[in-house]
C-alpha cells in the first residue's frame, strides 16, 4: 500500500518574527509543497493569538490558490461552531469556482481560541444549532441539495462550482470518529493534538467499522501528526520545540488543548468552571528520513490509513523546508 503525504501549516509566529513574515513562510512552503508533489496543503484557524497568524483560513486559502497551480488547498479546519453553514458554503464555493478541483473544506470541533474569542465570534447568536446539525446543513449546500419546505426552501449557496469542495470532519476523539462515520464523510484524526497514538488508531478503526455507506461514499481516514525530519536522528531531536502538550480539563467534562500553560490558565479562568491542567510531552515523529518513514509505515499498518497530513512547526524556516524535502525523499524511495 502506498502512502500519500500532505501538509498542515499553522503559520506560526516565532520570537522576533512578524505575522507578515509568518504568512510569507506559509506561501513559500505551499509553493515548495507543490514542487515536491505533496497532495494537499491545509491551513488552520486560531483566534486571539500572538503565536499563530492564521485567523481566517478562507482568506489565506484564496491567496495560496492564486500563488500555486495544482496542489489542493484547504482548511484544517474551519471552526464551524462559530459560523453560518450557509456563509461557509458560499465562501468555499467561490474558492472552488476560482480553482476547480483544488479546494478542501475541513471543519473542526475545537473553539480555535480562548472563551473570550468564542464570545466575540458568537455574539448575539440565539439558539445556535448543534455542530452535527451544522455539518449536515453545510453538506447539503456543498452537495447542491435544497430544503423542500420551511423558510429556507429552495435556497442555494451560490456560485455553484463545477467541482464541489471536498468536505472533511476533523477531530481528536472517538466522538469525532463516530460523528464522521454516521454522516458518511471523510475523517481526519489530529494525533498531534490528541497526543495518544492508541486513541488515534482506535478512533480510525471505529470510524471504519461504524461508517454509514447509505449515502454512497466509502470511508476515507487521514492521520494528522507532527513530524520533524533531519539528516540524522540527533539533529531532528534537537529541533523539537520546548513546548509541552497542554490540556485543560473542565468540570463539565470538556477537554481543550492549548499551546502554553499560560493560555491554559486563561482558558480555565475565562470558562467560569472548575478546571485542572495536564502537561505531557508532545507526540512528534522525529528522526532521519529512514526513522520517520518507519514510524509512518507502522502507523499505516496499525490504523489502515493511506494518507498523513504532517505539521512541522520548527524554527528556523530553512529547517522546516529541509524537513519536508527529506520527508518527500523518504517516500519517493518507498515507491521507487
Amino acid at each position: 500500500m502506498s502512502i500519500t503525504i500532505s501538509i498542515l501549516d499553522q503559520s506560526p509566529v516565532y520570537p522576533g518574527e512578524t505575522s507578515a513574515e509568518a504568512f510569507a513562510h506559509t506561501v513559500a512552503l505551499a509553493q515548495k509543497a507543490e514542487e515536491l508533489g505533496f497532495r494537499r496543503f491545509w491551513v488552520s484557524e486560531h483566534h486571539d493569538s500572538e503565536h499563530v497568524a492564521g485567523s481566517s483560513p478562507e482568506v489565506l486559502i484564496s491567496y495560496l490558490l492564486a500563488r500555486t497551480n495544482k496542489i489542493r488547498v484547504g482548511s484544517g479546519g474551519i471552526m464551524l461552531q462559530h459560523y453560518s453553514p450557509y456563509k461557509v458554503a458560499e465562501n468555499f464555493h467561490v474558492l472552488a469556482t476560482l480553482a476547480p478541483g483544488r479546494v478542501d473544506l475541513g471543519v473542526g470541533r475545537a473553539p480555535g481560541g480562548l472563551p473570550r474569542s468564542t464570545q466575540a465570534l458568537q455574539r448575539n447568536i440565539v439558539n445556535p444549532l448543534s455542530l452535527t446539525d451544522k455539518i449536515v446543513e453545510l453538506r447539503g449546500y456543498v452537495e447542491g441539495r435544497t430544503e423542500e419546505e420551511g423558510p429556507l426552501a429552495g435556497i442555494k449557496a451560490t456560485p455553484i462550482p463545477a467541482v464541489a469542495p471536498e468536505l472533511h470532519v476533523l477531530g481528536a476523539s472517538a466522538d469525532s470518529a463516530e460523528l464522521a462515520a454516521s454522516l458518511g464523510l471523510p475523517y481526519v484524526f489530529s494525533l498531534f493534538i490528541g497526543g495518544d497514538e492508541q486513541a488515534a488508531v482506535d478512533s480510525v478503526l471505529k470510524y471504519k467499522q461504524a461508517f454509514n455507506y447509505e449515502l454512497g461514499a466509502a470511508p476515507q481516514a487521514i492521520l494528522a501528526l507532527a513530524a520533524i525530519v533531519a539528516d540524522t536522528d540527533e539533529e531532528a531531536v534537537s529541533l523539537i520545540p520546548p513546548q509541552k502538550l497542554v490540556k485543560v480539563h473542565l468540570a463539565s467534562g470538556r477537554k481543550v488543548t492549548l499551546g502554553t500553560v499560560e493560555q491554559a490558565e486563561a482558558y480555565g479562568q475565562q470558562s467560569g468552571e472548575e478546571y485542572t491542567i495536564e502537561e505531557k510531552e508532545p507526540l512528534i515523529a522525529a528522526g532521519s528520513k529512514e526513522t520517520v518513514r518507519g514510524k509512518l509505515l507502522a502507523l499505516q499498518e496499525a490504523a489502515g490509513v493511506d494518507e498523513f497530513i504532517i505539521t512541522t512547526n520548527i524554527s528556523p524556516f530553512e529547517k522546516r523546508i529541509r524537513s519536508y524535502e527529506l520527508l518527500s525523499e523518504a517516500f519517493a524511495e518507498v515507491t521507487a
